[in-house]
């Protein structure tokens, strides 16, 4: 919900509202990506609790309307990063794109870029009127390194979990994108170290995880089949985003998002996904991200086209793997 400012208690009939938009398309409406967490919060000023408060009562409205899962992120500043939003590949389409060669020492510059190719588009985790104070965000974040991230999500998590317990709605963290600190900003969720230190923070399988194959693959020491299967197989991962990536340069450093298929991209999806087959996965998963293909001007980083056929390509994967294991 675009129009509802960061913080703010989601509204029963704005929640009503966008389920009957879903479900009047043949759609089930059980998943949430996102609800954005307060700046707040993640920095812990006291003013958090207000907006924790906020966020207890959106969990209950969501859970009103059938849903039972919310996808979230504890990024700060910037809830993902690219060099480039419309990188042109060989066959004729664009991906984004991240190249550490490209990345300005200036944010300002960067906010520039991004908001310069999103024609026009407003980019997820990059509202304008929230980076408008890029240089007071900063400021704020300047005392705060990992350590006291953690423990502000600690903090977080000791005042929600308990609600979605009650109301059984799952929180799934997403990873941080890319999985590396960039600006001196701190990085909590990067790999299956940080996963396990999270999971400790309070142990509930209602803090869990969203497992992102293409943000943890863009550190190329992540075996995420290996991620995969030890959390889903402890029930900690109710939600999957099975997207693909292709690094490129020899270091592993620079990559662009790619088709889902495993010959696109460097991640091998058969074995994502026969990790997932492996463990009777029941919970949810989507494609995600890819190119724009045939002249598809919409979102950058969200092609229709691509993601669709993602879709058709998870499915048969899956299809596959589950009729071979009878």
């Amino acid at each position: 919900m675009y129009d509802v400012p960061v913080g703010e208690i989601w509204p029963k009939d704005q929640i009503a509202r966008l389920k009957r938009e879903v479900v009047d398309a043949g759609l089930g409406f059980e998943v949430i990506e996102s609800v954005n967490i307060h700046d707040d919060i993640k920095i812990g000023l006291p003013t958090r609790d207000q907006y924790i408060e906020n966020y207890q009562q959106t969990i209950k409205n969501l859970s009103e309307y059938g849903v039972k899962v919310i996808c979230y992120n504890f990024m700060p500043v910037f809830d993902w990063l690219r060099t480039n939003l419309s990188y042109p590949l060989a066959d004729g389409s664009n991906a984004m794109a991240y190249q550490p060669k490209m990345l300005t020492d200036d944010p300002n510059e960067l906010i520039r870029q991004i908001m310069d190719g999103s024609k026009g588009f407003e980019m997820p985790g990059w509202e304008p009127s929230r980076l408008a104070h890029v240089q007071q965000l900063f400021a704020a974040y300047r005392n705060v390194d990992a350590e006291k991230l953690l423990a502000n999500l600690k903090y977080f998590l000791e005042a929600i979990i308990p609600t979605c317990e009650q109301y059984g709605v799952r929180m799934a963290m997403h990873p941080d994108d890319p999985p590396f600190p960039l600006f001196g900003l701190p990085r909590i969720y990067k790999n299956r170290e940080d996963m396990l230190r999270i999971e400790q923070l309070y142990e509930s399988p209602y803090n869990g995880f969203t497992i992102c194959t293409g943000s943890l693959g863009e550190n190329p020491k992540n075996n995420v089949p290996a991620i995969i299967r030890e959390f889903v197989g402890k029930d900690r991962a109710p939600f999957i985003h099975a997207r693909n990536i292709r690094f490129m340069n020899a270091e592993k450093t620079a990559f662009h998002e790619s088709a889902h298929l495993s010959a696109d991209g460097s991640l091998d999806m058969y074995e994502i996904m026969k990790a997932l087959a492996d463990n009777d996965y029941e919970g949810y998963i989507r494609p995600d991200h890819g190119r724009n293909i045939w002249g598809e001007s919409g979102r950058p980083g969200y092609g229709l086209y691509d993601r669709a056929l993602g879709a058709a390509y998870l499915n048969g994967l899956w299809e596959a793997l589950t009729k071979n294991k009878k």
